[in-house]
């Protein structure tokens, strides 16, 4: 089993997750996609998560600021979180993780300190 289907199935263990995948937002497709979010689908939503990545990262390079890691970015809606999480160990620049989470089941410490280790198994 790669890395990747290792990491997706340890990310929908965690309390409230619905769907996550693994991105190259350098060529914006899903390396790597796993649940089934009501209503989402997850290869078009991880596609379109890479303008919402490549538009900080311009931003932050536009204004000057040049923080040491761009760690996460988080969209709140009614009902979910999406969490995308870049992953910056060089062998692994231009890619990004995306959770799908319940908002009132996840716990945003618990999953980004899962997440910082599920990154270790790519």
């Amino acid at each position: 089993m790669t890395g990747i289907k290792i990491a997706l199935q340890r990310a929908m263990r965690l309390e409230g997750a619905i769907g996550a995948a693994v991105v190259d937002f350098v060529s914006r497709m899903p390396l790597g996609t796993a649940g089934d979010p009501h209503g989402l689908d997850l290869d078009l939503a991880a596609h379109g998560d890479t303008d919402v990545v490549r538009a900080k990262l311009a931003t932050l390079h536009l204004i000057g600021y040049t923080p040491e890691r761009v760690e996460d970015i988080l969209i709140t809606l009614d009902t979910e979180y999406h969490l995308i999480r870049l992953l910056t160990r060089r062998p692994h620049e231009g890619l990004f993780f995306y959770l799908v989470l319940e908002r009132g089941r996840a716990d945003l410490d618990t999953v980004r300190k899962e997440l910082h280790q599920i990154e270790d198994l790519l």
